[in-house]
């Protein structure tokens, strides 16, 4: 080989180079919003998206509950050649002012049933049951029908509910949080004779006496096998992020106590959160946004016991009012990216950011780049998910108080 052509090695690197510096200069580091892309808008106050495969087809459909139209929508994927039109949809049920809509096969029939969380002056959770068949029959609006859990009815101002196997026995049973006087953490126990249809049968059980609960995950902190929960509680004495210990499936169905451990953020008005390995150690670590101005960092240290280490990064562009975040790799270079949506503090300031994240977190942060643009200001919760197939990971998202309705936001980093 001549010593002037450039070694195997030196060719790879060149060509990291280069198409490092084409993302840079045409993917979604450039400075221009994103192109957003109107999945539903046919009625008011959209708050949330959750994702599931409703019609059995393996693409993701979205479950919407809108607040001020007092309705429960699924939005089908349509196909990726078709995502960047409205995608159709059915009203599966009323809900007054809900706030939150989950898929949960609650009857273990197969099909994706939903559940809705309802506060205001309903404070009842409800059951949309799925129409029987295959195909389409999701699609068919007469098919759905809806129901209230008796046991939750006029009881709470629910707010957010979480599918999960909690008793190990029975069908799937709910998690469900709620905001103001009388507040909880419960679970919602699905009957131990099978029969789900019959809601008197379901029992509610207290776990936790809250202030305004924002989310519900499930993670086994303890290592032994059941599902724990972790929870941010926005508002009240108890303010801050925690986890409930499951105390054993055999207990939890005898209505054992679930210990309560402080992660921290106390005293915090908390948002939602998310679980992220920072350090790429195999242990969770957690992020919340916060109202504070910073999003806070929990570290999970290693060794033994469930402990934490917790640290802030400022909100992008000065935000004050955080929301949502979510993690993964947006440019394309191999490592996670944190997107979060806030609230503005003036009229015309850019909700919807990204930037770089890396463990340690860089002091001063990254420069945040503007995704979402100067449109809409209460976002709720945020997916990254590649939803046109191309490669990259799109922002999937909805927005309650201008009425962009569900919606998401194309990455151009494949363009």
């Amino acid at each position: 080989m001549r010593r002037s052509e450039p070694m195997p090695g030196r060719v790879s690197a060149l060509a990291a180079s280069l198409v490092a510096l084409v993302l840079s200069l045409h993917g979604p580091a450039r400075a221009e919003p994103w192109v957003r892309h109107t999945i539903d808008a046919s009625s008011r106050g959209a708050d949330g998206v959750r994702l599931g495969d409703c019609d059995g087809d393996g693409l993701p459909d979205i479950v919407t509950g809108w607040e001020q139209g007092g309705v429960v929508r699924i939005c089908f994927h349509p196909g990726e050649g078709r995502v960047r039109s409205a995608w159709p949809g059915v009203t599966v049920g009323r809900a007054p002012d809900v706030e939150d809509a989950v898929f949960a096969d609650l009857d273990s029939d197969g099909r994706p049933d939903v559940v809705s969380c309802c506060e205001g002056g309903a404070k009842t959770v409800f059951a949309h049951w799925a129409p029987g068949g295959g195909g389409a029959a999701p699609r068919a609006a007469a098919g759905w029908t809806t129901e209230p859990f008796p046991v939750t009815e006029e009881r709470e101002a629910w707010m957010y509910a979480l599918p999960a196997q909690i008793d190990g026995a029975g069908g799937i049973d709910l998690f469900v949080g709620s905001k103001g006087p009388d507040a909880s953490v419960s679970w919602l126990q699905s009957p131990l004779d099978g029969d789900a249809r019959d809601l008197s049968k379901w029992r509610l059980h207290r776990l936790y006496e809250a202030g305004w609960i924002m989310s519900l995950e499930g993670e086994d902190f303890d290592g032994d096998g059941d599902l724990d929960l972790l929870v941010s509680d926005r508002k009240g004495s108890g303010a801050g992020v925690l986890w409930l210990e499951n105390p054993g499936a055999a207990s939890a169905a005898q209505r054992g106590a679930w210990e309560e451990h402080r992660i921290g953020a106390s005293g915090e008005e908390v948002m939602f959160l998310r679980r992220h390995d920072f350090d790429s150690d195999g242990l969770t670590d957690i992020a919340c946004a916060t109202r504070e101005g910073h999003l806070t960092l929990f570290r999970r240290l290693p060794g033994g016991g469930v402990r934490f280490a917790e640290r802030r990064i400022a909100n992008p562009a000065g935000l004050r009012h955080g929301k949502s975040l979510a993690f993964g790799d947006l440019d394309l270079d191999g490592a996670a990216d944190l997107a979060t949506s806030c609230r503005p503090d003036a009229a015309g300031q850019s909700c919807v950011h990204w930037q770089a994240f890396r463990w340690p977190p860089a002091e001063p942060p990254p420069a945040p780049f503007d995704l979402g643009g100067p449109e809409g200001s209460k976002f709720d919760l945020i997916e990254l998910i590649d939803l046109d197939g191309d490669g990259d990971l799109d922002l999937l998202t909805c927005e309650e108080a201008a009425n962009l309705g569900v919606f998401w936001y194309e990455n151009p980093a494949r363009q």
